[in-house]
């Protein structure tokens, strides 16, 4: 491309509208009552009806979304399929109640079904002795913890039952919608296996959380499995995308809008980092940044920081000598930073 900055050739669909990105491939966005307030799914024609790419919450409002989105149009066809790019809420919170409506069958990678399984699962458990331990190894203050207590067991609030069975997406699957092939590509980071779809005749990468315009996705170290490194996994990801797909595609993202300059994202993401991964964090970037009580008081080169003697005590746990610390030794670390004082 040209320019050094991201092209965005669409504005955002009106609500219970749809906006044609490319043929026969439309963008619909639907609400969420949260701080970040919308999610973009893809409805894309196959010839004798139409498949939905991702659903939205479940939710009253949503529903009522789908009811009138599907009364008329194009989307009052028969709807061949409901494909999942990963387990998260806002992605298949209404696939069960899409697939027993319509008959249809659930499609999406198996690590992310069973996942969704296993988590929806826990509502309305208590949130296990492990998981409480994992966050105060993390350093989180009773407060805290207590409000993870609260909390757990919320993530099926908002997901419709799940149907008991479903079609796989695996890696390197090509599908066939129409006159078109759509490329399975699986990535790790932000879930276990996530699905980017890509179709190469129309330019286009259904790229769901994994490539994001204006934010970032989420990654993170979660108590089910505490040495696990998806960072490495969402870094690696992003290679994998960087090979197979060109720039020249037209990004179809689950949140922002959709945007030219597939490449230029991926060189630019910044991240925010979890302390649990700091050390890959900075063994991994060029330049970082220390923020405490949302401003930034120390930054510089990667190397830099991996010296610096507080960064080095906070947050990779490690004395002057190099000799590992444990967390109950720094517990009080606030009233020795430096750049609190």
């Amino acid at each position: 491309m040209g320019t050094m900055e991201l092209q965005y050739p669409f504005a955002a669909p009106l609500p219970r509208q749809a906006v044609e990105v490319a043929p026969g491939v439309s963008w619909i966005r639907l609400s969420m009552p949260f701080r970040l307030d919308h999610i973009n799914v893809w409805a894309v024609e196959t010839g004798d009806g139409w498949v939905l790419v991702d659903t939205g919450l479940n939710s009253i409002d949503t529903v009522a979304d789908w009811l009138q989105l599907t009364a008329q149009g194009p989307l009052a066809r028969p709807l061949q399929g409901v494909y999942a790019t990963h387990m998260h809420p806002d992605h298949i919170g209404l696939a069960g109640w899409f697939t027993r409506r319509t008959g249809v069958p659930l499609h999406m990678s198996r690590l992310e079904y069973l996942a969704c399984r296993v988590m929806h699962a826990d509502s309305s458990r208590e949130a296990p002795p492990d998981g409480v331990l994992f966050h105060r190894r993390a350093g989180w203050s009773d407060a805290a913890i207590e409000g993870y207590r609260s909390r757990f067991g919320n993530f099926g609030k908002h997901i419709y039952a799940l149907p008991e069975s479903f079609v796989r997406l695996q890696d390197g699957q090509q599908l066939q919608w129409g006159a078109h092939a759509w490329h399975v590509i699986t990535t790790g980071g932000h879930s276990p296996e996530h699905a980017c779809l890509y179709c190469p005749d129309l330019k286009l990468l259904i790229s769901g959380d994994q490539v994001l315009p204006r934010i970032s996705s989420n990654v993170s170290v979660f108590p089910m499995e505490p040495h696990a490194n998806p960072l490495q996994e969402w870094y690696e990801s992003l290679e994998k995308l960087k090979a197979v797909v060109p720039d020249d595609v037209l990004v179809l993202p689950s949140h922002n809008e959709p945007f030219h300059g597939l490449h230029l994202r991926e060189q630019g993401l910044s991240l925010l980092i979890v302390e649990q991964n700091t050390r890959v964090a900075l063994e991994i970037a060029d330049y970082g940044y220390v923020m405490e009580s949302g401003r930034i008081v120390l930054e510089g080169q990667a190397q830099e920081l991996r010296d610096n003697e507080d960064v080095r005590e906070f947050y990779l746990g490690l004395d002057r000598e190099g000799v590992r610390k444990s967390f109950r030794e720094v517990k009080h670390y606030k009233r020795r930073k430096r750049w609190l004082g």
